[in-house]
C-alpha cells in the first residue's frame, strides 16, 4: 500500500503520527505499509515558497492514497490572501479530480452524553454526508476584488455547477444510499438560487434511474434545522461543496465533537484522500490535548475505500469505540465518569486495542 503522508500544519503534526501508528499496529502480520512524506500548506510554503509544492503533487499522484492531517492558520491565510492563489488542499482536490467528499457522521453510543442533544433524539444516529467537492463557490470564476464605479471596495465569488458535476455526485449519492437504508436528501436552496435550481433538477433525473432509492428534498435553512431536531431521519445527504461545507461542522456537534468525524474525499478513477474534517487548530497545536480519534478513523475509511480491506477497517474502528468505552477521553469529549489523556497516550490505547 503506498500511502502519501501530508501531516500539513498546526495539529496536523500531532494527529498524522497517531494514525500511522494505528495502522502500522493494524497491518503487522496483515500487510504492508509504504509511506512517503510531504509538505503542504504553510509548511509546503516554508519548504519550497508554494502552498502544494510540485514534489508534494507528485507524490500524491503516483501513492495508492493520501493521508492528510490539515492546513490553516492566520499566517497561512495571510499569505494565501497576499499571493492570490488556491490553498493547497484545494489545489490537490481540484487536480486530482477528487468530487465526492464523504463525511460519516455515526454516534457511538458510550459517547451520548457528550453530545448537547437529548439521547432520544441521537439514538442510534448514522447518517452520511455526501459533499460535492470540485466545483460550487469555492472553485467558481469570476470571483476576487472588482472595480467599483463608486469607489466603494467589493468583492464577488461565483456559485457555479454544471450538469456534469451534478450529475456525478448524484450517482455516487444513489449507490452509496443503495449500500445503505436506501434513502437520498438532496439539499439545495433552489427556492432563490438558480444554480441550485439546476442541482435539483438534475437530481430528480438521476433519481429516476434508481427507482428503488427514495429521493427527498430540503432547502438547506430547512436541513439545518433538521439535523437538530430530527437526525435520525436521514440516511444519505448530498448537497454542494459550500453547503456540504457548513452542514457537516454543524452535524459534529451530534456526535459531540469535530474530533470525532473523519472523511474521505474520492474521485472516480479511486483515488482517495483521507483526512479528519477538523482544521490546523493552531491555538492548541503542539499541546499533546488535541483529540486523535478523526484522523484514526480517516485511515480506517482508507483501508476500507482505496485498499477494500473492511475487516481491517472495522478493526480500527473498534478499537476506537473499545477506547472511549473504557473512559479515555481527551478534553474535547470528556464526560464526568472519564478520564483525561492527551493525543499520545490516546493513540497508544487504541492501537494496543487493535492488536488485542
Amino acid at each position: 500500500m503506498k500511502i502519501a503522508v501530508l501531516p500539513g500544519d498546526g495539529v496536523g503534526h500531532e494527529i498524522i503520527p497517531e494514525a500511522v501508528k494505528v495502522l502500522q499496529a493494524t497491518a503487522k502480520g496483515h500487510f504492508e505499509l509504504e509511506l512517503e512524506y510531504g509538505h503542504i500548506g504553510m509548511t509546503g510554503v516554508h519548504a519550497t515558497g508554494k502552498p502544494l509544492p510540485d514534489e508534494t503533487y507528485a507524490l500524491a499522484k503516483r501513492a495508492d492514497a493520501i493521508l492528510f492531517g490539515a492546513i490553516g492558520g492566520p499566517e497561512y491565510e495571510q499569505w494565501i490572501r497576499t499571493n492570490k492563489v488556491r490553498s493547497g488542499l484545494l489545489q490537490l482536490r481540484l487536480n486530482l479530480g477528487l468530487n465526492a467528499n464523504l463525511r460519516p457522521i455515526k454516534l457511538f453510543p458510550e459517547l451520548a452524553s457528550v453530545s448537547t442533544l437529548k439521547p432520544e433524539v441521537i439514538e442510534g444516529l448514522d447518517l452520511l454526508i455526501l459533499r460535492e467537492l470540485s466545483s460550487d463557490i469555492y472553485f467558481g470564476e469570476p470571483r476576487g476584488p472588482v472595480q467599483n464605479a463608486s469607489g466603494e471596495r467589493e468583492s464577488i465569488n461565483t456559485m457555479r455547477y454544471t450538469e456534469s458535476q451534478i450529475r456525478a455526485i448524484g450517482h455516487v449519492a444513489f449507490k452509496t444510499a443503495r449500500q445503505r437504508k436506501s434513502k437520498v436528501c438532496s439539499v439545495d436552496k433552489a427556492n432563490v438560487l438558480e444554480t441550485m435550481q439546476l442541482w435539483r433538477d438534475v437530481m430528480k433525473e438521476v433519481g429516476a434511474e434508481y427507482p428503488d432509492v427514495e429521493l427527498t428534498h430540503l432547502y438547506v435553512d430547512a436541513a439545518a434545522m433538521m439535523l437538530i431536531r430530527a437526525p435520525t431521519r436521514f440516511d444519505v445527504i448530498v448537497t454542494g461543496n459550500m453547503f456540504g461545507d457548513i452542514l457537516s461542522d454543524e452535524a459534529a456537534m451530534l456526535v459531540g465533537s469535530l474530533g470525532m468525524l473523519p472523511s474521505a474525499s474520492l474521485a472516480p478513477d479511486g483515488k482517495g484522500l483521507y483526512e479528519p474534517i477538523h482544521g490546523s487548530a493552531p491555538d492548541i497545536a503542539g499541546k499533546d490535548i488535541v483529540n486523535p480519534c478523526a484522523m484514526i478513523l480517516s485511515a480506517a475509511m482508507m483501508l476500507r475505500h482505496s485498499f477494500n480491506r473492511d475487516k481491517d477497517a472495522q478493526r480500527i474502528e473498534n478499537a476506537v469505540r473499545a477506547v472511549v468505552g473504557r473512559g479515555l477521553r481527551t478534553a474535547d469529549i470528556m464526560d464526568t465518569d472519564s478520564r483525561l489523556v492527551g493525543t499520545k497516550e490516546m493513540g497508544d490505547a487504541i492501537a494496543a486495542a487493535v492488536v488485542s
